[in-house]
């Protein structure tokens, strides 16, 4: 269990990526990272995978040579398909990541996730890049590969200027190599994370784009589901986001938590513990998940 009193850090992180899914710093690197920030805690929250989580809370043990204050929140985040036309994104945090019901969904992601790269490594190929299941693992070795990957492939090939042309061109839903992945549903994404002893949480609910009706119908619908937590505070948030997203929290009975959605290279204008450098999570956030 973790102690809020146990020194005078003050901010944390409940939204963080590593390589083992698109992320570009390795676990190791990201307890680093938010050591040298000085942050109290971070959570590693990757998408659809935990592999990264022992490795990072390893890390945050330090050495005799370095010691390492920041405390490890076991995480993950996991893409939910809701009325065919959403990615509804649910955290599960302070989660039992070694329970068999878990990781047996974990798997099954992975799965998913494996079959659509190969149908999009073909419709890649057929632009005449020179790309192969091989190339990929040899080039992201250990990530869970991800359209950011491809889009990183892209890039360093020449193929595209960035990897956000790559996204454009190519890689978003529309596009001529994108693959649409099956994915599980809301009801079992919080089913899942509930079994394992986790809190779910909606992430980064403005960046659906939704009425504000449709936002707090879905919203209510999730927390007759078992949702706890909104991520209020989010790197991408205006004030009257943030604000919107308190009103829809107290309404409906759920915590906050706020998380930068940091990527490393992947999103370079967002940082860990400060997203685009004014985000700051007071570690009080932590009490509804310990």
């Amino acid at each position: 269990m973790i102690d809020l009193n146990d020194n005078n850090r003050e901010f944390i992180d409940l939204h963080v990526h590593s390589n083992a899914s698109d992320g570009t710093f390795t676990p190791e690197e990201i307890v680093e990272y938010a050591e040298e920030k000085g942050l109290y805690a971070i959570a590693l929250t990757d998408h659809d995978t935990v592999d990264g989580i022992e490795r990072a809370i390893e890390a945050a043990k330090g050495t005799p040579q370095r010691k390492i204050m920041v405390k490890v929140i076991p995480g993950i985040e996991i893409s939910a398909e809701f009325e065919k036309s959403y990615d509804l994104h649910i955290l599960g945090l302070n989660v039992d990541y070694k329970s068999n019901g878990f990781l047996r969904i974990v798997e099954e992601c992975r799965k998913s996730r494996d079959n659509r790269n190969l149908k999009m490594i073909e419709k890649i190929r057929e632009l005449g890049l020179p790309l192969t299941e091989e190339i990929m693992k040899e080039r992201f070795k250990g990530a869970s590969v991800t359209r950011a990957h491809f889009a990183r492939y892209m890039m360093d090939e020449g193929f595209t200027e960035s990897a956000k042309e790559a996204f454009e061109k190519y890689l978003n839903p529309g596009a001529c190599c994108y693959v649409p992945r099956e994915k599980i549903s809301p009801e079992n994404a919080i089913e899942l994370i509930l079994e394992a002893k986790g809190h779910p949480v909606l992430a980064h609910p403005m960046l659906y784009h939704m009425e504000e009706e449709k936002l707090d119908n879905t919203i209510c619908w999730l927390k007759g589901l078992g949702l706890q937590g909104i991520e209020g505070l989010y790197s991408l948030n205006t004030m009257e986001d943030d604000r919107k997203l308190a009103v829809l929290a107290e309404k409906y009975g759920l915590f906050l938590t706020g998380g930068s959605d940091f990527h490393g290279g992947n999103k370079p204008d967002i940082d860990l513990g400060i997203g685009k450098g004014n985000l700051r999570m007071k570690k009080e956030l932590l009490q509804n998940i310990l």
